[in-house]
């Protein structure tokens, strides 16, 4: 028996050694790969059906993103209302979303409603109509949405710092219009609908508590679509030429929104992963040299965090904030000042620990369930990477050092490399 009146010791997250659960893997009668981890307590489970069917494979901007949403708004069979009623009746979740190179129908369900549930998923990828009357309640609804969102700085900022990494004609940084959703027509989607999710690519993944026989169970509904395969295009980069951008998009405005980025390659350059350690310490987290000085220090803000864009082709590393409209100024400069200090001064062991249980300790919680499990495949999957990658990335926070982290700074960390816009 444990001894109750001594505490048990305390263990640094460093020092966790985490394991990510293997998936099963299996293949239905027309090629399509599913990838499956059955685990958890509950008797819930997930299924994602990916498409290669993102904005990078439209011709006209908003195509793929309309086309994705209106997927369950109506079928040969069902109304948008009935479809919706289908599955709130299960007590089933049933989403859609639409990235740059992918898009995906994503079901939340109990395991023992999957039968009913799977076929009508089946009829919004084979019998989805499009609707006219759907299409045009989407584009009154988004129109209204975005002359909202275009009030906002924090929203304005987002749209132009992308456009000016990557160009505005390119899937990453292109950003929407009120003119661009009144151009769109329903037989844009259904060509489009047709080309990359009737006729398109596919890859599936499920989580959860599983049905014994869930490989039989997809390939009964899933092994007969066609499945075939679908160039991916890889558009050229068209960066702004000015670097440093301030705008007025509200007089009246008493925030400023921040963004400070530079482009970086993706996760397959060897800088990367050690990278993401440095970005924790210098952005990535409450504890971070950021946070303590912008926010803690100086109160110029609620919060400030830095990141790696989460891009298949391409990266940014982005500093993001909102701050008083007076202090935007100020706030920059110290952005800059902490560049300047980790380019020149290593960090001390002490801090480092710190970042390094942070890390381990993020990535103990993002296996917490099968939901989870199965994101962080997806993630490794789409991104044509290997389960060598994930203890790659525990190896890296464990043993990368001050010095290594000063050199990546030196390198990475130089202001006239970075983007700097500010939107009142």
């Amino acid at each position: 028996m444990p001894d109750r009146k001594q505490a048990p010791a305390i263990v640094d997250a460093v020092n966790f050694k985490l394991n990510l659960k293997p998936y099963q893997h299996f293949v239905l009668d027309n090629g399509v790969e599913v990838y499956a981890v059955d685990a958890g307590a509950e008797e819930v489970m997930l299924t994602e059906w990916v498409f290669f069917a993102g904005n990078t494979l439209e011709e006209q901007n908003l195509v793929a993103a309309t086309t994705n949403f209106l997927l369950r708004n109506g079928t040969t069979k069902r109304t948008a209302f009935q479809i919706n009623e289908h599955f709130e009746y299960y007590g089933a979740y049933l989403n859609r979303s639409c990235y740059n190179e992918t898009a995906t129908i994503t079901l939340h369900c109990l395991t023992k409603h999957i039968n009913e549930l799977l076929p009508v998923v089946k009829e919004l990828i084979t019998e989805s109509t499009m609707p006219s009357e759907e299409l045009a309640i989407y584009q009154q609804n988004m129109k209204q949405r975005l002359k909202v969102s275009l009030k906002k700085s924090d929203f304005v900022a987002g749209r132009l710092i992308d456009a000016y990494l990557y160009g505005e004609k390119h899937p990453y940084g292109k950003y929407s219009s009120a003119e661009e959703f009144d151009a769109l027509q329903r037989d844009q989607l259904l060509n489009f609908y047709n080309q990359y999710y009737l006729q398109g690519k596919l890859i599936m993944f499920v989580a959860g508590k599983l049905p014994a026989d869930i490989d039989k169970l997809m390939n009964r509904f899933f092994g007969d679509l066609p499945n075939k395969p679908v160039e991916v295009k890889h558009p050229a980069l068209h960066p702004a030429m000015e670097k440093k951008v301030r705008i007025t998009n509200d007089a009246a405005g008493v925030q400023g929104s921040i963004r400070i980025a530079r482009p970086f390659p993706n996760r397959h350059h060897p800088d990367f992963l050690k990278v993401q350690v440095l970005n924790a310490l210098f952005g990535g987290f409450f504890g971070s040299r950021l946070m303590s000085n912008i926010r803690e220090d100086k109160g110029y803000t609620y919060g400030i965090h830095s990141y790696l864009q989460n891009h298949i082709q391409h990266s940014a590393w982005m500093i993001s904030t909102e701050a008083g409209k007076d202090v935007c100024e100020a706030a920059i400069t110290e952005v800059y000042k902490e560049m300047k200090e980790l380019r020149e001064e290593p960090v001390d062991e002490e801090e480092l620990l710190l970042v390094r249980n942070y890390m381990m300790g993020s990535i103990l919680g993002d296996l917490d369930g099968p939901f989870q499990i199965i994101a962080r495949w997806k993630n490794i999957i789409l991104n044509d990477l290997t389960e060598q990658y994930f203890y790659d990335s525990i190896n890296t926070i464990k043993t990368i050092s001050a010095e290594e982290l000063r050199s990546l700074a030196q390198k990475y960390l130089q202001p006239e490399d970075f983007y700097e816009l500010v939107v009142v």
